[in-house]
């Protein structure tokens, strides 16, 4: 990875221009800094990584009609073409909502993919947000990352009762997020993810890797889900055999399916202080290598962590060219 000068680039049809003030370091985006995604991303050399961000816009493309030069959004961008690490990035109107004053640059940048996700992940398991959902049991596993924060939080919103499952030093952060009840994943009660309170989960949101569905199966309901946000080969043909077989109980492999409305949802719940992004730390925009590299060196879907919420790089405002925040959900181990 360099710094180095590129073109601004143009807003086409239905674009937006963005002056960036934040973006979020997301594990896809040290595995194609690394090479691991080969033949599938980057789609071409030089590549600017980076989806996620919150910006001002700067220009407005042919027929946007719904923002304006100075508007404050978040927005996500197109996965295959990237951008957001940049003083400047495009993003579609289809994927940008405005961003009030009361969420910040970081909160607003948090949210498209780990929120967006634990969002999903929740929606398939069957929780609503309008009040007329069920009283559904959820695990969630890894709950001290980047979407298991948001998962927690979420869950509570829509009613669910939560356990989750995290190392010992964010147990009292994932009770102040919500969870009924929390466990240390390293004594024995915590590695069978077994609920305390003897309940049985309608739903696994599964944010961690390494535990296989045999490990669920016997915890779960009559058609409980197991909700795998990274899935692998193994989980794709777990989960197509429970298909083929009109299994009750089935693991899920979630792959984030970005849209608007989530996102303007998402943004909603913040302003009204009923969801928060969870920062750490700050980093200069100068560090972004740094900051790849520790994404990459402590990978945020393990639970051996210290602490795993958002973590900020960033510069003064006045500093133009390095004026970029960058939030990633990474941990601070021991």
């Amino acid at each position: 990875m360099q710094h180095v000068e590129v073109p601004i680039p143009s807003a086409k049809k239905n674009e937006l221009l963005l002056k960036l003030d934040a973006a979020t370091i997301n594990p896809v985006d040290w595995k194609i800094q690394k090479g691991v995604l080969r033949p599938l991303l980057p789609l071409k050399l030089p590549f600017i990584p980076g989806t996620d961000v919150a910006g001002v816009v700067a220009h407005v493309g042919p027929g946007v009609k719904d923002f304006m030069v100075g508007d404050q959004v978040v927005a996500m961008l197109n996965s295959l073409y990237g951008g957001a690490f940049a003083e400047y990035a495009v993003a579609s109107v289809n994927l940008t909502v405005k961003r009030p004053p009361e969420v910040s640059a970081a909160e607003g940048a948090g949210l498209p993919v780990a929120a967006g996700t634990a969002l999903q992940a929740l929606r398939s398991i069957g929780a609503k947000f309008d009040g007329t959902g069920e009283p559904l049991n959820v695990l969630i596993t890894a709950a001290s990352g980047g979407v298991g924060l948001y998962a927690v939080q979420l869950a509570k919103l829509a009613n669910l009762h939560v356990t989750a499952t995290c190392g010992a030093r964010n147990v009292e952060l994932v009770k102040s997020l919500g969870a009924d009840e929390v466990l240390d994943y390293r004594t024995p009660e915590g590695a069978t993810m077994r609920s305390p309170s003897g309940r049985k989960y309608d739903g696994v949101v599964h944010c961690t890797v390494g535990v296989s569905w045999a490990s669920f199966e016997p915890l779960m309901s009559a058609a409980g889900r197991v909700i795998d946000i990274t899935p692998n080969f193994s989980s794709m043909l777990t989960s197509a055999l429970h298909m083929v077989t009109l299994r009750k109980k089935r693991l899920v492999p979630l792959l984030l399916s970005p849209n608007k409305a989530d996102l303007e949802f998402l943004v909603g719940l913040v302003k009204e202080v009923k969801l928060k992004t969870v920062v750490d730390s700050s980093f200069p925009f100068k560090r972004l290598d740094a900051g790849m590299a520790e994404e990459h060196r402590r990978p945020c879907h393990r639970q051996d962590r210290r602490r795993d919420e958002s973590l900020i790089m960033g510069m003064p405002r006045d500093c133009h060219r390095e004026r970029i925040l960058f939030v990633l959900f990474i941990s601070l181990v021991k």
